[in-house]
């Protein structure tokens, strides 16, 4: 059913969902056009309507031809509307949904694309703060690149500051502690999980995040928990991948450093991948054993927090908590929903969870079925063992009690108790 988009635009179909709003298929004055419709609790923030109203010439501002250009704002009545360029594709997730993990050239093909994005938005003072396959589009009407990848663009640049904003009276110092996580944790970086203000470079650990996602199909730190995931992002250090390049590896591992100053920028990211695109030409993809699904070694710190009940996930993007209003179960991984960020002592294993504690070669997963296995095993044995102890102590006692009667004197059957005096 089509609708109007303020006066110049008209949404005829639902391309997709999110938990910030619905995505639709428009046609404006110029042609076809992508309607980003924010949800309806979000319109009718006023300060959030600002905020839209200010940010307009920065994202009008951003053209890439990696980046889906912003070309209009819309603010009418309830409707709140980013309209953007109509790529003909399909997202990245989509892809690595279908296909699980991709050949190395054609993954760091498309992260190349994507860095070129974030170097233009970097270079204008914009941060995406939210990169993650489900952002990035491909455009199957494009040229093929290196490793038959298409060419990759970046969208929805401002979304996530636009709603990552705590309702106050004011503007918040630069140096002021941020206390809430807008985001997805699989890909957010350590500072923001520690307060800090989001810079550049937490979108270099973000796209680094994708790139190991696409190379093993699975994030480095996801799995279990949202508070877990915050937690390893901050404490733990990324798994080798084997049957990499070298340099790959070394480049992933500068990129997800814990601190900010050690990443590259996007430019130079760009850059190294390109560089190491010959290198890649015809390696497979990666054969690697995919983590389990849940870690039970990590509980929920936060039942707010807790992804709605269903189908175990696979490990992959994980929501902090359940989308918001309008959003639909394909696209609980797409959240722009808050988390309070972790105090130092939960993120060292407090009320996060009990610290992890690396486990011997060969031992399994906390929470995987081996794991779970051993578990039903070991309280097998245990059972085991206490029935026989039980039984034993049964005929011991029988013994004992045989023992006695043997040496008391008889007693007559008829009377069950003494008699009365």
């Amino acid at each position: 059913m089509a609708r109007k988009i303020g006066s110049r635009y008209t949404a005829h179909q639902i391309l997709g969902r999110g938990s910030a709003g619905t995505v639709w298929l428009g046609e404006g004055p110029e042609g076809p056009v992508a309607v980003k419709l924010l949800r309806e609790d979000l319109a009718s923030d006023q300060e959030l309507v600002g905020r839209f109203v200010q940010e307009r010439s920065a994202l009008l501002g951003l053209e890439h031809p990696h980046i889906v250009s912003v070309r209009d704002l819309v603010v009418d009545g309830n409707d709140l509307a980013l309209v953007m360029d109509l790529v003909r594709g399909t997202d990245l997730r989509t892809r690595l949904d279908r296909e699980r993990r991709l050949a190395p050239e054609a993954a760091v093909a498309i992260v190349a694309d994507v860095a070129d994005a974030l170097a233009a938005a970097h270079a204008a003072g914009v941060v995406h703060r939210d990169v993650k396959p489900e952002n990035v589009l491909l455009d199957m009407q494009g040229p093929l690149g290196p490793g038959g990848a298409h060419p990759a663009l970046l969208t929805d640049f401002g979304v996530a500051k636009l709603i990552d904003s705590p309702r106050r009276a004011g503007p918040r110092p630069a140096s002021a502690p941020v206390t809430r996580i807008i985001g997805t944790p699989d890909y957010l970086a350590p500072e923001i999980v520690e307060g800090l203000p989001p810079r550049a470079a937490v979108d270099i650990y973000a796209l680094a995040t994708v790139l190991y996602e696409l190379l093993a199909g699975f994030t480095p730190f996801g799995g279990g928990h949202p508070g877990a995931v915050l937690r390893r992002h901050v404490t733990e250090t990324v798994v080798p991948l084997p049957g990499i390049p070298e340099e790959l590896w070394q480049l992933l591992v500068q990129c997800l450093a814990k601190a900010p100053a050690s990443r590259l920028r996007a430019s130079e990211l760009s850059v190294r991948l390109r560089d190491l695109l010959p290198l890649l030409a015809g390696i497979p993809p990666l054969d690697v054993d995919e983590p389990d699904d849940l870690d039970a070694a990590d509980p929920d710190p936060q039942p707010e927090a807790r992804p709605p009940a269903g189908p175990v996930r696979r490990r992959g993007a994980v929501p902090l908590v359940p989308g918001g209003p309008g959003s639909s179960p394909e696209s609980n991984r797409d959240t722009h929903t808050s988390m309070r960020v972790p105090a130092p002592d939960e993120l060292a294993g407090g009320a996060l969870g009990t610290a992890r504690v690396p486990r011997p070669a060969g031992a399994p997963r906390p929470g995987s079925a081996r794991h779970r296995a051993d578990a039903a095993r070991r309280r097998r044995l245990v059972l085991s063992t206490a029935a026989v102890a039980l039984v034993a102590a049964i005929g011991i006692g029988g013994w004992l009690a045989s023992s006695s009667d043997d040496q008391a004197p008889p007693r007559d059957s008829k009377h069950s108790t003494p008699a009365r005096p």
